[in-house]
């Protein structure tokens, strides 16, 4: 008479092996940034930088991006672009750095001329030992930073700073280290943002933002 065969036992190592695969797929999916599906020059350029291909013109990028329908995508998601910004920094005060790396990468994909989510991004794959990426983000944040202070000294409005957002007004601002004190449009010279500000002595100084891209992006909205 022959006699049912009891099931074997999974192989522990195996079984181990398919955990760790299904959570490495879960980890990795949450973290690819999406490029617009437009297939224009912005969404081009980001499928270049995602490559490793930063040796671009990042000004150009950015005029770019205001012309992409996805600037239209952004403008949309403006409120959850703040929500994920909230969650990035609450992320961070808990030094959750997958959580991290996976919230900027949504910010990324939503707007991937955001200058804070790259600085974020690369100083969390800093801290956990992801040289490559590190660098790599490193590149593109201050490829699209110099692509504004190398374009003027920002002391006047005729030589003011380009931006295509108030964003990277503040962004700059952030990184001279200085607190705004009054802001106010100066058009007698061009178009531009007047930003006094001071610094931690209370030492005050003017920088100048020529904002013509901004009012642009505004009329295609």
């Amino acid at each position: 008479m022959c006699k049912l065969k009891k099931n074997r036992p999974m192989n522990k190592t195996l079984y181990i092996i398919i955990i760790l695969l299904f959570n490495l797929s879960l980890t990795f999916g949450q973290n690819i940034i999406e490029v617009p599906e437009f297939n224009d020059d912005y969404s081009k350029t980001i499928q270049k930088l995602e490559n490793g291909q930063t040796d671009i013109n990042y000004k150009t990028f950015r005029d770019n991006f205001i012309k992409s329908d996805q600037f239209k995508v952004a403008s949309k998601k403006n409120a959850e672009f703040k929500k994920l910004t909230d969650q990035m920094y609450n992320q961070m005060s808990e030094s959750d750095f997958n959580s991290v790396i996976s919230t900027t990468k949504q910010m990324l994909s939503i707007d991937y001329t955001s200058m804070k989510a790259h600085q974020i991004l690369r100083q969390t794959y800093k801290i956990i030992g992801d040289t490559i990426n590190a660098d790599k983000y490193k590149t593109i944040q201050f490829g699209l930073l110099n692509s504004i202070v190398n374009n003027g000294d920002g002391k006047s409005c005729e030589t003011g700073w380009p931006v295509i957002q108030i964003s990277e007004e503040y962004f700059i601002l952030e990184m001279l280290d200085v607190k705004l004190i009054e802001q106010a449009i100066d058009n007698k010279n061009g178009v531009c943002d007047r930003m006094e500000v001071k610094n931690e002595n209370g030492e005050k100084s003017t920088y100048y933002f020529e904002i013509s891209k901004v009012f642009e992006g505004r009329q295609k909205l």
